[in-house]
């Protein structure tokens, strides 16, 4: 413990040093950060083998290559970022101009999961940078490799006093929220979500949480059925279904219904072959709780397709559930792993009302090309971020913000959401000293007639 105290203070008297304020700095740590992800993408990519059996190309694609675009749309944007916004005075306060300062909170303590562990330790990290905050990492026990592996990096690259990786397990988290830590930036599950949050507010401590949620997918009976079976099968399998947005249920249409799941097979063999569990590419899962949590779904509904496992990998097939009701253990709680229950609907109204009824999920999708339900969809259903005829891809662009809302999370980063997000934005009014304007002060005579026509 005190330890953790000694390594905040460091933090907060290089923080007060007013060297992580100079842009030149900020550049200079992200631009190494960069060039070390490159001279040791091989390291990356080995490790994350280790820890999940992630192919080169979902490392790359998913890992790797997310935090170097992050880096590199930073880096081009970052001066203007820092510039103070001038905006709008209102004739109230006339002679004035009004700013908008991006200003650091300080020590941030940033909480990453297993699941991309490399991407979602290291795009917060981006963000408290480029903002001008120190950063203490707090990496996943379940990803061993990969934290090890980061904790090399950061020594590497930075001072401890600037950022530092401090790895253990949950009683470390607890330890580090009960240090007395500017910002938080968590991401995992909703119940350590609440605690995270309960644990801030006994400082009243900023956070942002990035949650989760059963993520619902609609495919309507006009969508394109090859192509929507194909976004969906990837968006799902990809990272063995271990991603919180990954589309956790699937409302289609009854019409579509037998059509679609039989292109839904088609496009899982292509994906991943007749035997995914022989597949040297194909994600295994992080641990042999969460894999045995997930077995238990496999009981629920009928399978379509898959339902095979290998506990010795701790491999489990793509698989998809049929005849599942909202009442199946399966619906409960988001599945975060490669099974996909299916469920139909005559009217779009029935899928509003399951949703509705349900907690807010981080995403949706919506397969349909009729303006008028995208519309009703759009409006009617309270959703952190999603695409329209596709799974996942908002996630990967910088120029949408990401986040939760409600159960889901609170707050938002990526591109310039990452920079606001560890910025307090600090209003400020320069006034001016030529003149002054009276009516504001009490002793004006026909003070109150006077502000009532200025204010109307």
């Amino acid at each position: 413990m005190g330890g953790y105290q000694t390594l905040v203070r460091k933090q907060r008297e290089f923080f007060q040093s007013g060297k992580t304020r100079e842009v030149s700095f900020r550049v200079e740590m992200l631009e190494k950060l960069k060039r070390a992800i490159q001279e040791n993408e091989k390291e990356i990519m080995d490790v994350l083998k280790i820890d999940l059996n992630k192919s080169e190309f979902e490392a790359y694609s998913t890992e790797i290559g997310i935090v170097l675009e992050e880096i590199g749309f930073t880096l081009k944007r970052l001066r203007s970022w820092m510039k103070p916004k001038k905006v709008r005075t209102p004739i109230t306060h006339f002679g004035s101009s009004s700013y908008i300062y991006s200003e650091p909170y300080g020590v941030s303590l940033i909480i990453s999961p297993w699941n991309y562990p490399f991407q979602l330790a290291l795009v917060p990290l981006i963000g408290a940078i480029s903002a001008g905050n120190t950063s203490i990492i707090k990496p996943s026990e379940y990803t061993p490799e990969t934290s090890d592996f980061l904790e090399r990096l950061i020594a590497s690259l930075y001072p401890e006093e600037f950022v530092s990786v401090i790895q253990g397990g949950a009683e470390t988290s607890q330890a580090l929220l009960n240090q007395n830590i500017d910002y938080i930036f968590f991401t995992g599950s909703v119940p350590v979500g609440k605690i995270v949050m309960e644990a801030a507010s006994k400082n009243l401590t900023p956070v942002t949480l990035e949650l989760g949620g059963k993520s619902p997918c609609i495919v309507h009976e006009d969508a394109n059925l090859k192509l929507a079976a194909r976004r969906i099968a990837w968006g799902k399998f990809t990272n063995a279904g271990q991603t919180c947005i990954a589309p956790d249920y699937v409302y289609v249409h009854e019409k579509i219904r037998t059509e679609f799941l039989e292109e839904f097979k088609k496009a899982v063999l292509r994906l991943y072959g007749e035997e995914p569990l022989k597949n040297e590419n194909y994600t295994h899962i992080v641990s042999e709780k969460h894999f045995n949590r997930l077995k238990m779904f496999l009981e629920d509904g009928e399978t379509f397709m898959g339902g095979h496992i290998d506990s010795t990998t701790l491999a489990m097939e793509p698989t998809v559930l049929t005849d599942i009701s909202w009442e199946d253990p399966v619906m409960k709680d988001e599945i975060f792993g490669p099974i996909l229950p299916v469920m139909e609907y005559q009217d779009l109204d029935e899928v509003i009302d399951g949703v509705y009824q349900h907690p807010h999920p981080l995403a949706l999708y919506l397969f349909t090309a009729e303006k008028n339900i995208q519309s009703e969809v759009l409006s009617k259903i309270s959703f952190g971020g999603g695409c329209i005829n596709d799974t996942v891809y908002h996630f990967v662009s910088p120029y949408l913000p990401f986040g939760g809302v409600k159960s889901s999370g609170i707050g938002s980063y990526h591109g310039k959401g990452n920079f606001d997000a560890f910025s307090h934005k600090k209003s400020i009014v320069k006034q001016t000293n030529l003149f002054d304007i009276p009516f504001r002060y009490p002793t004006m005579k026909n003070g109150v007639k006077r502000i009532k026509w200025f204010l109307k």
